[in-house]
């Protein structure tokens, strides 16, 4: 049997397989409460090693998009409830993404209608968000000027992250995947390119690095560090995000730093897969995978537009522990299973990616179904 179906056992967490169901945006969470269909969507996914869920924010602070899921009021925890005991009743595992996207945001999703918040007072320039235009419709629309957080909002929104965390647990979620990457919140502290700061969060590497690794800790003290993993993406340039001297330096000397902490994993996303959506992002460099597995010594996964056999090829060697897969998540429900017997994959229809309803969300049907329905 390839290695990449075998069980592993991530940190004291026992998955039947190596194959991770990535985080995606579905935007389907009319109220931010997931519900029935959010359910079923994971249940029908459950065959992965691991879920993580789309990303979901910590508060109404870290929200940037229209439909997304919350992890801080009463009712989202209880539609939460409902997913985790699916999955759960199918054997699978699942982590919950959690999420402040900082100043990719609009007034118009805040609270009173206040500026977002980031590291600087400089907006994303050219991005946008999902919020609301001026005559209430929504739709996309030209990012807000943030306000720069200071040292005190810096200790509020760990403890927003820590509630969260909590949250999760409470929600039945076996941990939390820390969403680091893509030119959100804390990826807007860790570059320098954004990140102009002269206090104790800005300036040198250990000082960008300083919140994340801050919020890491109160959370692996709050939930147990086993049960908190991060996602990165070293060299993303997604949302005005730039290079900078000592790029490479900044995030070894974070893999070396999360490294001492006993997390569940870091999850490496390479944005390769968006370049020809976005000319600004760029792909990880070919060895710079391997400088980070040699630094980071826990467990380790890699996505961004793999197949079954670059994912085998990958954990065949080491360099990763798990093997990260988004989009064929959508329309291979039963995408393990398609490994396992070599059956052809369902393409995906990227018109229902975002929003919608049934459609190219939980009516993928898994192959012998489908078979049976030809038949």
């Amino acid at each position: 049997m390839s290695k990449l179906l075998k069980s592993y056992d991530m940190n004291g967490t026992l998955l039947a397989n190596r194959v991770l169901m990535a985080p995606m945006t579905r935007s389907r969470a009319r109220d931010t409460v997931p519900d029935a269909r959010t359910a079923l969507y994971y249940r029908q996914r459950a065959g992965a090693g691991l879920i993580v869920t789309e990303g979901s924010q910590i508060s109404i602070e870290g929200t940037g998009y229209l439909f997304t899921p919350g992890i801080h009021t009463p009712e989202q925890i209880r539609g939460w409830q409902a997913v985790t005991k699916g999955v759960h009743e199918e054997g699978g595992k699942i982590f919950i993404q959690i999420w402040h996207v900082g100043r990719i945001s609009h007034v118009s999703l805040q609270e009173n209608g206040v500026a977002p918040v980031s590291s600087v007072d400089a907006p994303a320039k050219g991005y946008t968000c999902f919020a609301y235009d001026e005559q209430g419709q929504p739709g996309p629309i030209p990012v807000s000027t943030p306000r720069a957080l200071t040292k005190d909002d810096i200790a509020r929104v760990t403890e927003d992250f820590v509630t969260a965390a909590k949250n999760s647990i409470e929600a039945g979620f076996d941990g939390i995947e820390i969403h680091g990457a893509n030119g959100y919140l804390f990826e807007q502290f860790i570059n320098a390119g954004c990140n102009t700061r002269t206090d104790e969060y800005g300036g040198n590497t250990m000082n960008r690095l300083r919140f994340v690794l801050d919020a890491v800790d109160a959370m692996s003290e709050a939930i147990g560090s086993s049960r908190v993993g991060i996602r990165l993406a070293p060299y993303g340039r997604l949302h005005d995000m730039h290079s900078f001297d000592g790029e490479e330096n900044t995030w070894l000397t974070l893999a070396q730093k999360l490294s001492e902490k006993n997390l569940a994993y870091v999850h490496l996303s390479d944005q390769e897969s968006l370049c020809n959506i976005d000319p600004t992002v760029a792909a990880i460099p070919k060895d710079f995978v391997r400088k980070f597995r040699n630094v980071y010594k826990g467990t380790l996964v890699i996505a961004g537009s793999l197949t079954q056999k670059t994912a085998e090829e990958l954990v065949n060697s080491g360099v990763a522990d798990l093997a990260g897969f988004g989009r064929p998540f959508i329309s291979n429900p039963d995408l393990v299973e398609r490994f396992r017997n070599n059956w052809p994959l369902a393409p995906f229809d990227p018109a229902t990616f975002y929003g919608g309803g049934d459609e190219g969300y939980i009516d993928y049907l898994p192959y012998r179904e489908s078979v049976d329905n030809e038949a």
